[in-house]
């Protein structure tokens, strides 16, 4: 079993069974909501169907063309091919090496601390008014915007394995910044 990630059991059971399945030791494991795995299919469906197809039409029609080392279409559709080939093997790799992170609710946690898939409130220091809400996820999904925030960040790192009342200094392009921890959902 893997313990070094200090992750919740269910998470560390779905690692073990993916090693088990045959997943190499040196593959990265993706973090993923739920949603965000839907989100991942649905594009990977869209990509190997519909855009697929509408890029062999705009390859063929480039192709009708005639010389094609002179043919901007058809130098700009085989770019957007390799762009889609490219996007598709990434998506493709992501899934096969996925692991699904629920939300986790504090008291499910063993210690209360901060784990992948943890909301936590936090204030800076010197805006103890303000407080902001994270919920740490993998970074296929990070969005700061919406408040979903990596396991790999500077604030992520930070968070894992802390608890409320515990401060976290992250180095930012300006300085240092210092959080606290007020809650942990």
């Amino acid at each position: 079993m893997i313990v070094a990630l200090g992750l919740p059991p269910p998470v560390l059971r779905e690692m073990d069974e993916f090693l088990e399945q045959g997943v190499e030791m040196n593959s990265q494991l993706n973090y993923l909501t739920l949603d965000g795995k839907k989100k991942l299919e649905a594009e990977l469906e869209y990509l190997t169907t519909t855009a697929r197809k509408e890029l062999a039409e705009r390859l063929h029609f480039a192709i009708k063309q005639g010389d094609l080392s002179e043919n901007a279409d058809y130098s700009k559709a085989k770019e957007d091919q390799a762009f889609l080939e490219g996007r598709i093997k990434t998506i493709e790799a992501t899934l096969r090496n996925l692991v699904i992170v629920e939300e986790v609710r504090n008291e499910e946690t063993a210690d209360g601390a901060v784990r992948i898939g943890s909301t936590v409130k936090v204030v800076e220091e010197g805006f103890e008014d303000a407080p902001e809400v994270y919920w740490l996820v993998g970074p296929t999904e990070a969005d700061p915007k919406q408040g979903k925030i990596s396991y790999e960040s500077p604030l992520g790192k930070g968070l894992i394995g802390k608890h409320v009342g515990d401060q976290v200094t992250v180095q930012a392009p300006m300085g240092a910044i210092t959080f606290r921890i007020v809650n942990i959902e």
